[in-house]
């Protein structure tokens, strides 16, 4: 029913992709789709886009996988996504083939965790061909950051000051790889970790995850957010279960990409009808709140604050054509100059927070306001970030989608008519009067609809139900329902192995019990030694047996 309802999308609106794969016994192993919506979404929002492998979503255990990105309002937002059996290379290239194709282009960057199927697949699908730029793989950093206690034992990594230390130079995207390699090997040979084959394993990777490697690369937050993958997995874990068929999952799917968009067009209303409080008198904080949405105009309302209070500046060269060299200290980063060269038009920051999230710095604007800008400059405002972001996209995009929204709408408008007819059936009660008066009515509809639209064509509940979830297959269904799988995330007949450290944290959540005589966590009060002492003292003597023989 799934793949029916696929094909009357298709069908219906030529922006809806999919592609699906069945195994020699017809069993379905492999899903991709994307949506008008979801490809317009990554026309605008598709530099950076995050790929996460969720489990038990469905009763089958395939992986369901989706492509996220972070849209104007700093949520996320979900491109495409894809059901699959199993987690090998082949599956995970021929999804990204499939994205790739959907889309048109590759992402610049694209996150992942360590999964290393998922690394040797993008390495061989988002690659530079056919006009494309290839692609460059990270990792996010929770998952790594999550794993250092596991790795290391909470001992060292919550009884010292070794995280604390550690995130200093992991967390920063301020300090040149120069620095966070001079203090790395300090915290490795403070706390004497040469040997750590886990520390040696991420160091060797480390231009994958540490912001320092490529902080000339746009992120949008991706990287150093650490919710963004969780709050995407917790998102559709409130719509999925793990119980659900495909028809229930496609349906509950549907449910949160509408709730997830409803959500955006929630907050384009918030931006677009009302203007935030600004705090300062510059009037580039004006226009930052006419141009931006809610969301970033408050962390751009951060960044002109502390260049007014917590800029300091060392060095201002005199204008050359039209350029300023300043150098800035800010108070809260100790130890640091931040070269900025301004114009009237144009800011470049050494810190290059501009380049990676597309926001501009602190230090910026304290150079921008020194030489007397009043105007946010046009070279520093990402489309991306705008209240009319998606004005840009191309229109055949738009127009594809409308007839995919025109079918949502008179599904929901058919509901809605329902229910209205219900309702005048209620208030009419059990009255005669008013009964007939419902009755005149709707035949005085019929009539005026049979004038209208000629000969009348009824409209069953399965025609209902079709305009819903799609036409019921004519013959043989060629396409059966998946086999269970086995992942690495779920289980299958046999619980997965848990290791010691696991087994003792909850062990150490379960509640001791005592035994309520003595207090005692050896034993419960049936099998109490003091019980028994007692019940052995109060014990009568036995009497010898009287003779039943009578003198």
């Amino acid at each position: 029913m799934m793949i029916d309802k696929f094909k009357v999308m298709q069908e219906t609106c030529k922006s809806f992709y999919y592609a699906y794969e069945v195994d020699s016994t017809g069993h379905l192993t492999k899903l991709f789709w994307s949506d008008a919506v979801g490809r317009r979404n990554f026309e605008v929002y598709g530099d950076a886009v995050s790929f996460d492998a969720t489990f038990d979503t469905n009763k089958y255990n395939m992986i369901f996988a989706p492509f996220t990105g972070v849209d104007k309002h700093d949520k996320c937002v979900t491109f495409a996504a894809c059901l699959l059996s199993q987690e090998s290379v082949t599956d995970y290239s021929w999804t990204f083939s499939h994205f790739v194709k959907a889309m048109g282009r590759n992402p610049v960057v694209i996150v992942t965790d360590q999964c290393a199927a998922m690394k040797v697949a993008i390495r061989d699908t988002f690659v530079a061909v056919n006009d494309l730029v290839a692609s460059k793989h990270r990792l996010c950093m929770w998952y790594i950051m999550d794993k250092f206690p596991m790795k290391l034992g909470n001992r060292l990594c919550k009884e010292t000051d070794f995280m604390e230390k550690m995130k200093t130079y992991i967390w920063s995207s301020i300090i040149e790889i120069d620095e966070f390699e001079i203090g790395w090997g300090a915290i490795i040979k403070e706390f004497k970790l040469e040997e750590n084959k886990w520390l040696s394993d991420m160091y060797a990777i480390r231009s994958c995850w540490i912001p320092a490697y490529f902080r000339n690369e746009p992120m949008f937050g991706l990287m150093r957010t650490t919710s963004r993958s969780e709050s995407e997995n917790f998102f559709f874990s409130q719509f999925h279960k793990q119980g659900d068929t495909l028809c229930e999952f496609w349906l509950r799917f549907q449910s949160a990409m509408d709730r997830q968009r409803n959500e955006t067009v929630r907050l384009d209303n918030e931006s677009n009808t009302s203007l935030p409080t600004t705090l300062s008198t510059w009037f580039i904080e004006d226009d930052a709140a006419e141009l931006f949405t809610r969301a970033i105009f408050y962390k751009i309302q951060e960044e002109i604050l502390a260049s007014c209070y917590d800029m300091q500046i060392k060095r201002m060269s005199e204008e050359v054509e039209g350029v300023t060299h300043l150098e800035i200290r800010d108070i809260k980063v100790k130890d640091k100059l931040f070269k900025v060269s301004v114009s009237r038009n144009h800011a470049v920051c050494s810190c290059k927070k501009f380049v990676m999230c597309g926001i501009v710095c602190r230090h910026a604007f304290c150079g921008l306001k020194q030489i007397g800008v009043t105007k946010f400059p046009w070279t520093l405002v990402l489309n991306r970030w705008m209240k009319i972001a998606e004005s840009g996209t191309s229109s055949d995009s738009v127009s594809v989608s409308n007839d995919y929204f025109k079918m949502q709408q008179t599904s929901l408008k058919l509901t809605e008519i329902w229910f209205d007819f219900r309702q005048v059936v209620n208030k009419a009660g059990v009255q005669l009067d008013r009964l007939e008066y419902v009755q005149k009515t709707i035949k005085q509809l019929n009539t005026d609809l049979d004038n209208q639209c000629g000969d009348f064509v009824e409209f069953t509940k399965k025609d209902h139900m079709a305009a819903m979830l799609g036409k019921q297959p004519i013959g043989e269904v060629s396409i059966l329902v998946p086999n269970i799988c086995k992942n690495k995330g779920n289980y299958f007949k046999k619980k997965r192995l848990i290791s010691e450290r696991e087994k003792a944290l909850t062990k150490s959540k379960k509640r001791i019990r005592k035994c309520k005589k003595c207090e005692a966590i050896t034993h419960d009060s049936r099998t109490c030694p003091q019980k028994k002492a007692a019940q052995k003292e109060v014990m009568p003597v036995d009497k010898p047996a009287e003779s039943g023989l009578n003198v």
